[in-house]
């Protein structure tokens, strides 16, 4: 059965908080949904051999940083299956731009030594022009690919607000968004426009939702 074919039935799918045995799987899906991402394109050398190793790596390193530090990972099951995933860090200075040093060495064998700069520099660029001082950041978010186009971005993104509204300390969320095409995405989902940002020869536009 091909992916045009299938039609998941909302009744079946449900949103939740991903387990450590789903870790591996939601790499898989957002190194997917990011391969053609020109920031990560230009971070992870598209053009040089063993891209496609630096980027799985350097997805695996984000998400175990993410389980470690215990941020929101959220998933989208059917019938426990995970099918869509995103990450958010949560306004808590901790775990800010740079994250932890075990990560940057980590990030170093993997990404290199320039990978691992233009990704430090792109969060500290990103965080300086939100417009709020505590808030939750989108970071990675991804359909599995026999899944797309049927609507499920749009469910992530409703547990995205019940997570907002859960939430005291938090002012509402961040994303960078670097993929024209996914632009109405996120303005479908309440996110206003702060500013255009350069990062290396790649322009992204910040967009913040309030709670």
């Amino acid at each position: 059965m091909n992916a045009t074919e299938y039609h998941p039935s909302l009744s079946d799918i449900s949103a939740q908080y991903i387990s450590v045995d789903d870790l591996n799987v939601a790499a898989s899906i957002l190194y997917n949904a990011y391969f053609d991402d020109p920031l990560f394109n230009e971070i992870f050398d598209f053009e040089k051999e063993g891209y496609e190793s630096r980027l799985r790596s350097a997805i695996r390193e984000e998400l175990n940083a993410f389980w470690d530090a215990q941020q929101p990972i959220i998933g989208l099951y059917e019938q426990g299956r995970l099918i869509a995933v995103t990450c958010l860090i949560g306004p808590d200075a901790a775990f800010g731009a740079g994250r932890y040093w075990h990560w940057k060495l980590k990030m170093l064998l993997t990404a290199g030594f320039f990978g691992t700069k233009q990704m430090i520099a792109k969060e500290e660029l990103v965080r300086d022009a939100v417009p709020a001082e505590n808030y939750h950041m989108l970071s990675f978010i991804g359909v599995h690919t026999d899944h797309q186009d049927m609507g499920l971005g749009h469910i992530l993104m409703n547990a995205i607000a019940s997570l907002l509204q859960e939430s005291i300390k938090t002012e509402g969320i961040a994303v960078f968004v670097t993929l024209p095409k996914c632009l109405s995405f996120f303005q479908d989902g309440k996110f206003e426009p702060v500013k255009d940002i350069v990062v290396g020869k790649v322009t992204g536009k910040l967009m913040f939702r309030k709670k």
